[in-house]
């Protein structure tokens, strides 16, 4: 059964408190939390202080995914903030190994994010050393795009050398999930569905995470 991972970046900021009430109620996993920079990707979404929020009215895992650059300069912060799992870009990390042990050094999972156009060959090197693989499903930095479907290449590719390796590794897909699309993803590999406007946009979210967390 797939983990189910909503992303609060499409949630209505006007009402996060009953946003966040929702997800506690319904059969989310995990709470996504978006962070943009501005300069990795073309948006800005929120920092820190957001994420101290959110951890405020949670027992759920806080999974932050930072699109930033110099990721390394805000770990600590993060870890302040409440992170459970910090997931950073391999485009952003020259110096990727030092950034998943400052990571894991703080008392945090360690996960690293790829873009659509990256193979995740790249990441054999690093693969023993992290908990999770975020791989991007659209392009960084906006919500409501459509799923790219070369994304289930990538996710049998990865799939097959996390298991070649026995390793505890756990695969999340982060963009244009639906229902629709939602199973093959699941029986391409993937262990961690984030869903901002599938669930978001939907008339009842948490029958759209009950529907999910069901496939």
């Amino acid at each position: 059964m797939a983990i189910i991972a909503p992303s609060l970046l499409a949630s209505n900021f006007l009402q996060l408190q009953d946003e966040c009430n929702m997800l506690n109620k319904s059969r989310a996993d995990w709470f996504h939390l978006d962070v943009m920079d501005g300069r990795f990707v073309p948006n800005i979404s929120f920092g820190p202080m957001l994420v101290e929020f959110f951890r405020k009215t949670t027992t759920k895992i806080c999974d932050v995914h930072l699109m930033i650059e110099e990721p390394g300069r805000y770990a600590e912060l993060f870890k302040t903030a409440g992170a459970d799992i910090l997931s950073v870009h391999i485009e952003a990390c020259p110096h990727l190994h030092r950034n998943i042990q400052q990571i894991k050094s703080l008392g945090m999972k360690a996960g690293v994010a790829v873009n659509p156009h990256t193979p995740v060959a790249l990441l054999k090197d690093i693969i023993g050393d992290i908990d999770l693989v975020l791989l991007m499903s659209v392009n960084p930095g906006f919500g409501g795009q459509s799923f790219i479907p070369n994304t289930l290449h990538k996710i049998k590719a990865l799939r097959a050398m996390i298991d070649e390796r026995s390793l505890d590794v756990k695969i999340e897909i982060d963009g244009g999930i639906t229902e629709d699309n939602a199973k093959q993803i699941i029986d391409a590999g993937a262990d961690v569905l984030v869903a901002g406007s599938a669930v978001f946009q939907s008339p009842d979210p948490a029958a759209t995470i009950a529907r999910l967390k069901a496939i």
